[in-house]
């Protein structure tokens, strides 16, 4: 009994294994085979036709070229917010920090509204942009808007606790070396910053690629030029061709699945790598 209690990693591990596999099979698993399932009832002609239907291939564009553009520059952004939070004081500090985490609270289809308020054409941001020839709502460019409002939370709130946690003695040490504050930052901060920018990133994506409430409103929804995936998704639901819709849904599913894998391999092999430099 003693050898069995000291090989247990938690007390009720048994099961507390079960109750979480259970768990994931409920709400992750199971529905996720519903998905290839329900979309396995086309033929394979069927199912090539839906996927590589015109509008389809132009919403499949739009959302993860957008998808990716967005998790990109919040990467960038979102990294200059958490280094500014953590590292300086200024006023209305705290305002800016609460603000971050604002798309957390405030429901998608308030955020579509607001953000369609703000940059149509007659809007505060909007009537201002007009005579300069940039158009943001009702295209392809409200939508990479969108994204990136709804994104940047995650990737500033990934980084920040991160960026607390590490000393400012190791940058003032290779300062005192003879690096500049840029060379300190490369080889010092961002080695560490590296793995949780990654992982900020991925969340970042992962939520722009199936965001449709705060989308809808400012894309406009114009066929070939700003209809995202999740709308012809919603498309097809409405016309009661659910076989269509989880087809649509596994393309996405497949794509969302290999480019995070390739996130996450990168991700570890860069904390690998830092480990080891360290």
């Amino acid at each position: 009994m003693m050898a069995s209690r000291s090989n247990s990693v938690l007390p009720g591990f048994g099961l507390s294994l079960g109750y979480t596999l259970v768990y994931l099979s409920l709400i992750v698993l199971i529905p996720l085979a519903a998905v290839f399932v329900k979309s396995s009832s086309l033929g394979f002609e069927q199912f090539w036709n839906v996927v590589t239907a015109p509008t389809v291939v132009a919403s499949y564009k739009l959302s993860f070229g957008a998808s990716l553009l967005a998790a990109s520059i919040n990467a960038v952004f979102g990294l200059m917010l958490a280094w500014a939070l953590v590292r300086y004081s200024f006023p209305g500090k705290r305002l800016v920090d609460a603000l971050v985490d604002l798309p957390f609270a405030l429901p998608t289809a308030v955020a579509g509204i607001a953000l369609t308020a703000l940059y149509a054409p007659n809007g505060w941001v909007g009537q201002h942009l007009e005579p300069l020839g940039i158009k943001v709502a009702f295209t392809p460019l409200g939508v990479l808007v969108a994204l990136i409002f709804i994104g940047l939370p995650f990737v500033v709130r990934t980084v920040q606790p991160i960026l607390e946690d590490i000393d400012t003695e190791y940058e003032e040490a290779a300062v005192s070396l003879g690096a500049n504050r840029w060379q300190a930052f490369r080889h010092v901060v961002f080695p560490t910053l590296m793995p949780a920018l990654l992982t900020g990133f991925a969340m970042a994506f992962a939520r722009a690629v199936g965001e449709y409430g705060s989308v809808i409103f400012i894309a406009g929804n114009i066929p070939m030029v700003s209809e995202i995936t999740p709308l012809m998704i919603i498309t097809k639901l409405e016309q009661y061709d659910y076989a269509g819709a989880t087809a649509i849904a596994v393309v996405m599913l497949v794509f969302s699945f290999t480019l995070l894998l390739a996130i996450n391999g990168l991700q570890a092999w860069t904390a690998k790598r830092t480990g080891r430099e360290r």
